[in-house]
């Protein structure tokens, strides 16, 4: 990413080079991906062969970057506008009650010690006071662990995982 800010400082492009060399606002790392992903599309390639694009052939780039150099400002003020969103959320949940907010790290704990329940501790147990204590079935676990990730991620991780498995089953 240095050779590509150096390029655009160069071409007199100086808040793709700034954003490039992560001087801008808490959210920089972001930009820059979204940055370098513009311009990646513009010249039609993978972002991972910017890099060798820019080696070979420098004016194209300078070009690409010249057209996404106009968008930059408006991509600033977006990310800027997200940032200061999420810092008013969390101040808003900041000022929540407790009870209202406890459920997250509750359900992550409760989600831990189950899986370790279940995996190590009742087998431990069972062996130490040789009893039979049964194990809660893992098809059980993992829908539980599903309808909380369901709940606490939005979805999108089981969306996700679920589109996966079906780009998997249907290409097979």
């Amino acid at each position: 990413m240095g050779a590509l800010a150096a390029i655009a400082i160069q071409a007199g492009l100086p808040l793709i080079g700034a954003i490039l060399q992560s001087k801008l606002g808490p959210a920089d790392g972001r930009l820059a991906s979204d940055v370098l992903t513009r311009v990646a599309s513009e010249l039609g390639i993978p972002v991972d062969q910017l890099e060798a694009k820019a080696q070979s052939d420098q004016d194209s780039v300078v070009s690409a970057m010249r057209t996404v150099e106009a968008q930059s400002p408006a991509m600033v003020q977006l990310y800027m506008q997200e940032a200061q969103q999420s810092a008013a959320l969390a101040a808003g949940e900041a000022t929540d009650p407790v009870w209202m907010r406890a459920w997250r790290p509750a359900g992550m704990y409760m989600l831990g010690f189950l899986w370790l329940w279940n995996s190590v501790i009742l087998h431990v147990a069972n062996a130490i006071w040789k009893i039979a204590l049964p194990p809660m079935p893992f098809n059980d676990l993992l829908q539980l662990s599903t309808l909380y990730m369901g709940l606490y991620m939005g979805g999108h991780t089981v969306k996700d995982v679920a589109g996966k498995i079906a780009a998997k089953m249907g290409g097979s």
